[in-house]
């Protein structure tokens, strides 16, 4: 191995924290600096939307405890942005001057929330949520009583919309497509969390788009497509993610819509290598957590000479907001041949099957009973023999597990 070795992570996310750590695990002697721009540990962003008023600061809401990072012998530089890599030189510089030699690089710069392009985005009392400092210069501008327009039915909207309804606010979204979490679920289960939510307070208008945020001076209202006007004090948009890349284009390494990697993480410089949302793999910018978790690993070892390659995890989505817990895993579009449903007025299930084997699932259940249908999708059990016109979806799943089991041993 070569001496004075230095992996430098640029970023603080959870796709940088596995890294190090896999790093770590395969060389116990290297030196390790994560620099993120962020304040702070690491930290779950997903809390941003599904613990909205908690306390975002605790410790808790890291990803791994100051203790592990002195542990693990991890330089954590928070608080600190890198503005240029010299790849000649194997240096980055960071805004208070300080110039890193590195022996090996990663980017782990993330993603900004995609802009809202309509007049009156700029306003004040107009709010996309993506680090913690955003969450809570939103958290003081609320005034008792105020209303909440938020943009986009997606999974974040939806959780952010509970987490203002639990504090006591009025909360409507919007959302341009004819459902909720279109990616994640049919128009059965939409229906049925559209049914739940409106129990609950929300205001849901669909197949509608903003044409305007109106306001003199701050928001004040939004005005639809359709002409008509919703007063409300603040809007909260998630409209999607636009990786950062700008470091990346700099340097001249390959970019389309993210940074792009082979299946080792490897970007179009050897030495460097990308994870997380800024990263772009066989077409596609991942921006789930579970992705980025498995990207950083993928490019720690392979940093450390210790060859993983990268297969993109099947995709699964935990939902608990509206006292309604399900889950979403795999692939859950149409294109599927066939699927099986079991339906009861509180309890909706669909298994999607492709070329005899399970693809997805949508289940009104708690995150511990996505596993079997986790680890059926994972081994790509086969369904041959089983009657799926007269079987129970229960019986189904238990002879699914049971073959899973049997292919395990």
């Amino acid at each position: 191995m070569e001496k004075n070795r230095h992996y430098v992570i640029v970023g603080s996310g959870v796709a940088s924290v596995y890294a190090a750590k896999a790093i770590r695990d395969h060389d116990l002697d290297a030196e390790i600096s994560i620099v993120g721009a962020e304040p702070g540990l690491p930290y779950h962003r997903i809390k941003l939307s599904k613990g909205l008023f908690t306390d975002l600061h605790q410790e808790k809401v890291s990803i791994k405890k100051e203790k592990w990072f002195v542990q693990n012998r991890i330089n954590l530089q928070a608080n600190t942005t890198v503005t240029s890599i010299n790849t000649v030189n194997r240096t980055v510089t960071s805004t208070d001057g300080q110039m890193i030699a590195y022996h090996k690089l990663l980017l782990c710069t993330g993603a900004a929330n995609r802009k809202l392009d309509i007049a009156g985005a700029a306003l004040p009392g107009v709010h996309s949520i993506r680090d913690r400092n955003d969450a809570d210069m939103l958290k003081a501008a609320l005034q008792p009583g105020d209303r909440i327009a938020i943009i986009g039915g997606g999974v974040q909207g939806v959780e952010t919309a509970w987490s203002f309804i639990e504090a006591g606010y009025a909360v409507t979204i919007i959302e341009a497509a004819p459902r909720l979490m279109i990616r994640q679920l049919d128009e059965r289960s939409a229906d049925l969390l559209e049914q739940r939510m409106l129990g609950r307070g929300a205001d849901i208008r669909l197949g509608q788009g903003v044409a305007k945020i109106t306001g003199s001076g701050r928001a004040e209202g939004i005005e639809l497509q359709d002409g008509s006007h919703l007063p409300c004090e603040h809007v909260v948009y998630s409209i999607g993610i636009v990786p950062n890349t700008t470091l990346a284009r700099q340097i001249g390494l390959e970019v389309r819509n993210g940074i792009l990697v082979d299946e080792y993480m490897q970007t179009s410089a050897g030495h460097v290598y990308a994870a997380g949302d800024n990263a772009e793999f066989e077409g596609r910018v991942d921006g789930l957590w579970g992705s980025a978790i498995e990207q950083g690993t993928i490019a720690g070892s392979n940093m450390t000479g210790n060859p993983a390659t990268y297969t993109r995890p099947v995709p699964l989505t935990l939902f608990n907001a509206f006292d309604t817990p399900l889950f979403s895993i795999g692939q859950v579009d149409e294109q599927c041949d066939a699927s099986v449903t079991g339906l009861t007025e509180e309890y909706y299930s669909r298994l999607f099957i492709k070329d005899g084997v399970i693809c997805g699932a949508i289940v009104f259940d708690n995150a511990a009973a996505s596993l079997p249908y986790k680890t059926a999708i994972e081994q790509g059990i086969r369904l041959d023999g089983l009657d799926l016109q007269s079987s129970s979806l229960s019986g189904l799943m238990d002879e699914v597990t049971k073959r899973s089991q049997y292919q395990h041993q």
